[in-house]
């Protein structure tokens, strides 16, 4: 019988790497974790955190400007870039070290450097090999930036929170949540953005009024969003220091300080190996695997953005305890834990925020038949002496057959947060008659989804 120096080695110390990592070696196991960078992965150094802490810098504008409706008076402060990059850093650096002290915390063994798998049950770093009766990639995914002329002068969302200098005048390209979330946040924090999107409407795949509202309320705010549109060609004016020409599809020409690409994310497989030990992977890189976890290698397995199910963080730490229970047998005197893909909620830190969960109105009409909607759009309380002129909007979607809420959408303010609360409702099968009599807390944006009474009609 084969002994290996380790019962899992997991390759990848992002979100859903660390906590397999850290609940399997905390159940007895021996682990190692392979990471070649910064601990904590894509959310914690370029993703979701730095993310938002940028966008609570950036709505500082508005509100400063706001809070004189509300007798506030004198001059706004302005941003010192600067310094908003040195507390992001120190954060992120606090983080990572938190990352660690859990994993050494438990036991877990850290290699640092880049893995290649060997064979089955084998990874290379760094020269030396490291064995392991069942091994886990968990690398994450990365920006893809399409081959275009110029594609030497853009920047992704990795670089982005450091540029240096500030962008004057931003571009960015993309229509999904990230290109929406970085042309909300640098419009905020006082760069002049233009937004372009190739397709007819942003934010594909969430609900078309959704999609419709926020694409308003953020050209309101003043992001210059041009749909149908995309870069021809990007070349940078006076040698290496001056600004960048953007040469459009129709012919028309921007000059800008800085072009961020948002066209999507790939899986993070470069160099693994994985083709050579046969891993079957879909056309885009992404690691196929089972209910289970189990790639097509019996004892290798893969989770999280990898695998490009459900590229969000929470759902990397759910499929990583749900691993760590397939693999060693659940905790004891609890139920094997699963993870369920039903009403996943989000978050899209535009401005306003979006928060949803449940179907959109198309696919609940495909999935249901016939459903009621409701829809409300009004301004808040606030910006009745705010000044600002933005709105919000929400919408529930209800199957008509068992009267189950299945869908609910926001986009205002703190539509996350709203949204969590909602989701555990729905995850429970909430019905429209359980909405309507639960009490709204008042004066409250979020009672007004317990209080929509009539459905729009169809």
């Amino acid at each position: 019988m084969a002994v290996f120096e380790f019962d899992l080695l997991v390759v990848g110390g992002g979100s859903g790497g660390v906590r397999a990592a850290r609940m399997a070696a905390q159940r007895g196991a021996r682990v190692g974790l392979v990471e070649a960078q910064a601990m904590g992965g894509t959310c914690v150094n370029v993703g979701c955190i730095p993310k938002k802490l940028y966008s609570y810098a950036a709505h500082f504008a508005e509100s400063f400007e706001e809070s004189h409706g509300f007798g506030w008076v004198g001059t706004a402060p302005t941003l010192d870039w600067s310094a908003l990059k040195v507390g992001r850093a120190r954060e992120i650096t606090r983080l990572n070290g938190i990352y660690l002290q859990l994993l050494k915390g438990s036991g877990v063994q850290i290699i640092e450097g880049w893995a290649s798998l060997v064979d089955a049950h084998t990874v290379e770093v760094a020269g030396q090999r490291y064995s392991a009766q069942n091994l886990l990639i968990a690398t994450g995914g990365t920006p893809s930036v399409p081959d275009i002329a110029g594609r030497e002068h853009v920047i992704t969302s990795n670089e982005i929170f450091d540029i240096d200098p500030f962008p004057k005048r931003l571009l960015v390209v993309g229509g999904g949540y990230i290109a929406c979330e970085f042309a909300s946040i640098f419009n905020g924090l006082g760069a002049q953005v233009t937004q372009l999107y190739r397709g007819a409407q942003v934010l594909r795949g969430f609900d078309d009024d959704v999609r419709s509202f926020i694409a308003a309320e953020m050209l309101k705010a003043g992001v210059d969003l041009r749909l149908n549109s995309d870069v021809a060609n990007i070349t940078r004016k006076d040698g290496n220091t001056g600004a960048l020409q953007v040469h459009l599809a129709d012919g028309s020409t921007l000059e800008v300080d800085a072009v961020l690409y948002a066209t999507g994310r790939v899986p993070n497989v470069k160099d693994l190996g994985l083709e050579t030990l046969g891993v079957a992977q879909k056309e885009d890189g992404a690691i196929q695997v089972n209910a289970q976890y189990q790639t097509s290698v019996p004892s290798i397995y893969a989770l999280g953005d990898v695998t490009a199910r459900l590229q969000l963080t929470p759902v990397a730490l759910g499929e990583a305890m749900a691993l760590v229970d397939h693999l060693l047998g659940p905790v004891a005197g609890k139920a094997p834990r699963s993870m369920s893909y039903d009403f996943i909620p989000t978050a899209v830190f535009t401005h306003p925020n979006i928060g949803t969960v449940g179907f959109s109105e198309a696919d609940a009409r495909a999935e249901f038949g016939q459903i009621s909607v409701y829809k409300s759009e009004f301004k808040a309380l606030k910006h009745t002496l705010s000044g600002s002129t933005e709105r919000t909007f929400m919408k529930l979607l209800v199957d008509d057959a068992s009267d189950r809420v299945v869908g609910l959408h926001m986009v205002g303010a703190e539509a996350g947060e709203i949204v969590q609360g909602f989701a555990v409702a729905m995850k429970a099968g909430a019905t429209k008659a359980v909405f309507d009599s639960t009490i709204g807390i008042h004066p409250t944006a979020a009672e007004e989804f317990v209080t929509m009474r009539e459905p729009v009609k169809a």
